[in-house]
């Protein structure tokens, strides 16, 4: 028979009301002949819960135990969900990562997939199992221990799953009923899509979009994997949610796709460095392996063999990103004269396939966001996107300003 993977993220199982309401979606594709391997969340609040308590235990956990801990609110769901199935009469069987099993590497709470052996559970189906119900976010190190997938790692197991499985397609049920042109919450003409290419969907997550965790998006561009993002609130129809798919499958598009912002953004600024071969890497490498996430990089016109440098990072890498600079500039790696770090700004990013083939998308947003006063500090760009940073103050106002500018409250 087809399969197909359907993944319920924590509020979709947040309560045994939402499990027993999963539990019939899953049975209505049962019903339409597919055998399926349901990858669940915890219950919703249930991993900070479990973090919580590690924290309080031991400040300085050890990563094993950690994540023989967190990997238990999946667990607790994918058993609920079984029995649920059982109770209607649906075949169905729960699977730890360790059974499947779901193999990674030793990085203990970030760890990454490498193998997903299909033996155990095509035996099973072809048993009479209808569902295998397993435990997202886990997996098995080569050295026998549980491994975590790091958050948002429910939506890396259904791909990979559906990877491993050749299922017909992979459903993310969520509480957004599919993918936006922008966040509904900033501007009241965001608009819903019926596709959106792998490219792009990879572009939003990485620039702030909540709807899909990066790595899951990059492991179904990588092998095909047909996604769609739906809610588990709404009615179903046959084309309900967004599907992100190959960019062959859509015939036409806007030049920009969508919007994306992203409030916790810094830019750094360092004074004053030498202008001289090597002085990039001298900066970044000491940054990188602090495990500072750079993003966009402008080195300043130099004067007299001095420049400046500015780059943007998470604000939460602020403090880690002045550590390892200062500790460079002791051991005589860089000199600089200061380190100015801007906590109060956000990037705001435009989107699209289209402008691999269409000129003007810069001009129009630099000048869009002219018109509405809003100044540019730092702008970065690739094939499909432009990002900017500006002042947090203005991010809505842009937001809104470029959606209604690239007119995304149409339809292609």
């Amino acid at each position: 028979m087809p399969v197909l993977v359907m993944k319920f993220g924590g509020t979709s199982v947040a309560t045994l009301d939402r499990i027993r309401r999963a539990a019939k979606r899953v049975g209505v594709e049962v019903a339409k002949g597919y055998d399926v391997i349901v990858i669940v969340s915890a219950m919703s609040g249930k991993t900070n819960e479990l973090v919580g308590w590690v924290n309080e235990i031991s400040p300085l956990y050890d990563a094993r135990e950690y994540d023989a801990v967190v990997s238990s609110g999946e667990n607790i769901t994918a058993g609920l969900m079984a029995l649920t199935l059982q109770e209607m009469d649906v075949p169905a069987r729960s699977w730890q990562g360790w059974q499947v099993p779901l193999k990674t590497n030793s990085a203990h709470s970030s760890a990454r997939i490498e193998e997903i052996p299909t033996d155990n559970l095509n035996a099973k189906f072809s048993e009479g199992m209808r569902v295998a119900v397993v435990a997202g976010f886990q997996g098995i190190s080569p050295e026998g221990r549980i491994t975590t997938l790091g958050r948002g790692g429910s939506d890396t197991t259904a791909v990979a799953f559906a990877a491993a499985f050749d299922a017909e397609r992979c459903d993310i049920y969520t509480d957004v009923d599919g993918v936006y042109t922008t966040d509904p919450r900033i501007s009241s003409k965001a608009r819903k899509l019926d596709k959106i290419a792998f490219e792009e969907m990879l572009e939003l997550a990485s620039l702030g979009a909540k709807v899909l965790q990066t790595r899951s998006v990059e492991l179904a561009m990588r092998f095909n994997v047909r996604l769609r993002v739906l809610s588990s609130f709404e009615e179903q129809s046959d084309d309900a949610g967004t599907l992100v798919c190959a960019e062959e499958e859509i015939m036409e598009s806007n030049v920009v796709s969508g919007i994306a912002y992203s409030r916790d953004e810094a830019k750094m600024t360092l004074i004053s460095v030498a202008d001289r071969p090597g002085i990039a890497a001298a900066i970044f490498g000491p940054l990188s392996e602090a495990g500072v996430n750079v993003d966009m990089i402008i080195q300043n016109i130099a004067e007299e063999g001095r420049t400046d440098m500015t780059f943007s990072c998470p604000t939460d890498h602020v403090k880690r990103a002045e550590k390892a600079l200062q500790e460079a500039k002791e051991k005589g790696e860089i000199n600089y004269h200061d380190l100015v770090a801007d906590t109060d700004v956000a990037k705001i990013s435009a989107v699209g396939i289209g402008m691999r083939s269409q000129s003007g998308v810069a001009a129009k947003m630099f000048k869009t966001l002219s018109d509405e006063g809003v100044n540019i500090k730092v702008i970065a760009t690739s094939e499909i996107k432009i990002s900017v940073l500006v002042d947090r103050k203005y991010m809505e106002l842009a937001v809104q300003a470029l959606h209604d500018a690239f007119e995304l409250d149409k339809a292609a």
